[in-house]
């Protein structure tokens, strides 16, 4: 059976601007920075690249954009990656944007202004035809998200879901599910379980889950089976885009038909050498470089 044509990502897109600084600023701090710059970023988009540049898949994006010149360079990222788009333009309202404050240790403190990325409908789902697999996140509304879901689930697609930010899932959103991807705090706001990781996998019905664990790796259930997967030691720049890297490979790797894994260990391999460059989309590795990475 040949595996499905394409990744249909359905999410957020936000300009990012970024200071570099010496630590992130404490409440009611101020902090100097030093550098600074726009980079193309936001979840949905981060994970498209990912996917496409990465995992070397056939990807699609469904994304919303204000009429504004924040637009302009991401549309640019995404079609230089070879994402196949489908816009909408919230017409009067901004586009999305990201304020990002990134420590010297590589650490990351992020406010993001969702703009036009609160207009996407239900209703703009595109045709399903010729999709495996759709990834979504939560920087887009959740009724719209629910209903992407459904419509995949409905279709016969594999449905994956990064719960991030972290939000309290409906019952039937985590029914159409196939694979959630969380890291520890997502978790626990949405099994209300802190501190136990394999209590809190246990309580959840979807059929996969991972709980991305930052340098101590992941910790996941798949079909059934725990599986552990530690993070690849690397020198670390910037993580801003790494969990979006993971989850763009992820999926991009599950839809060549790699088996959990080598599909784990291939994702986790391109959010290591993402965290060796700054910025988002910008940071995403290539197939080649990670194959060449795992290789050596």
């Amino acid at each position: 059976m040949s595996n499905p044509a394409a990744v249909l990502v359905a999410g957020s897109a936000n300009l990012d601007f970024v200071v570099r600084a010496a630590h992130i600023p404490a409440p009611g701090e101020t902090v100097l920075g030093r550098e600074f710059s726009t980079q193309p970023g936001g979840k949905g988009a981060n994970q498209a690249v990912a996917s496409a540049r990465a995992g070397g898949a056939p990807t699609q994006m469904l994304l919303a954009l204000g009429d504004d010149a924040h637009a302009a360079p991401l549309l640019a990222s995404l079609q230089q990656a070879g994402v196949a788009l489908h816009l909408q333009r919230a017409e009067g309202t901004a586009t999305g944007c990201a304020f990002i404050c990134v420590s010297d240790d590589g650490q990351n403190a992020i406010t993001v202004a969702p703009g036009a990325n609160a207009a996407l409908q239900p209703d703009h789902l595109p045709p399903l035809a010729g999709i495996g697999q759709l990834l979504l996140q939560l920087e887009t509304p959740l009724p719209t998200v629910t209903a992407y879901a459904l419509a995949a689930r409905a279709a016969g697609l594999s449905v994956t879901l990064n719960a991030a930010p972290a939000l309290s899932l409906p019952a039937e959103l985590r029914s159409a599910l196939d694979l959630l991807i969380v890291n520890e705090g997502e978790l626990a706001a949405i099994t209300g379980v802190a501190g136990d990781l394999d209590t809190a996998l246990s309580l959840l019905s979807v059929p996969n889950v991972v709980v991305t664990l930052g340098a101590r790796g992941l910790r996941a259930r798949c079909d059934g089976v725990r599986l552990d997967q530690p993070a690849f030691e690397v020198p670390v720049v910037d993580t801003t885009g790494a969990g979006d890297t993971f989850c763009g490979a992820l999926v991009a790797e599950r839809l060549h038909g790699s088996g959990w894994p080598n599909a784990l260990r291939f994702a986790s391999a391109a959010a290591a050498l993402a965290c060796t460059r700054p910025g988002a989309q910008a940071s995403i590795p290539t197939r080649d470089e990670v194959l060449k990475f795992l290789a050596t």
